[in-house]
């Protein structure tokens, strides 16, 4: 009976993988109850005749060799852990010779997918790093890693030709006079715009932004 309940449920998240979470050139092989029923591991495989692609310029590249298997880390699934099992391959790439291949779920660096980081930060806004931690039974390390993360990704894709003026604060972020000087982007522009230069240029030699 519990074999076929944990059958069942491996199915399931296959299920849903493959509507939600699905990636061209990959399949969702197997799924399984991990060590002690508290995890599922789901091995990833890529698909037949895809090719993989080169983790710095994106392009098809020939097979090189293949790396131990990897284990990411994805959303929880009905109170367990969910980890990817992947052996990534290595490419050997025309222009930026032998590298890691680029799969879409990760940067190949983190253990965790970009899903469950995008969800931890979510609710890192919401709550501290430390109840964050807590709420998914996660470490505090994992949430800093995953705000890095999405903060990297919305820095590297960000644009800002709407921008037409900035809106200058400090704030406190300790006790003692302790300030970080606050920069805020405006689509509408300010008075007083060249004496704001100005002061800012005076008062902020050898302090730290943040922006």
């Amino acid at each position: 009976m519990v074999k076929d309940i944990a059958f069942f449920l491996a199915m399931e998240l296959i299920t849903l993988l493959n509507r939600c979470y699905h990636f061209k050139g990959f399949v969702y092989h197997h799924a399984r109850f991990g060590p002690g029923h508290k995890s599922i591991e789901v091995t990833v495989r890529p698909r037949t005749g895809s090719a993989a692609q080169c983790s710095i310029c994106r392009r098809p590249a020939p097979g090189y060799d293949r790396l131990p298997e990897r284990r990411f880390e994805f959303i929880p699934f009905w109170g367990f852990f969910v980890f990817f099992l992947y052996q990534m391959r290595r490419v050997s790439c025309s222009q930026c010779g032998v590298v890691v291949e680029h799969v879409p779920w990760g940067d190949g660096k983190h253990q965790l997918t970009q899903a469950y980081s995008l969800v931890l930060a979510r609710w890192a806004r919401k709550l501290s790093w430390k109840e964050t931690a807590q709420s998914f039974h996660t470490t505090w390390d994992k949430v800093r890693d995953a705000v890095e993360s999405v903060v990297n990704w919305g820095l590297e894709h960000r644009t800002l030709d709407s921008i037409r003026s900035i809106g200058v604060d400090e704030i406190q972020y300790a006790k003692g006079h302790k300030y970080l000087t606050l920069v805020l982007f405006r689509s509408r522009p300010l008075s007083g715009a060249g004496r704001l230069v100005e002061n800012l240029s005076s008062r902020m030699r050898g302090n730290e932004i943040a922006a």
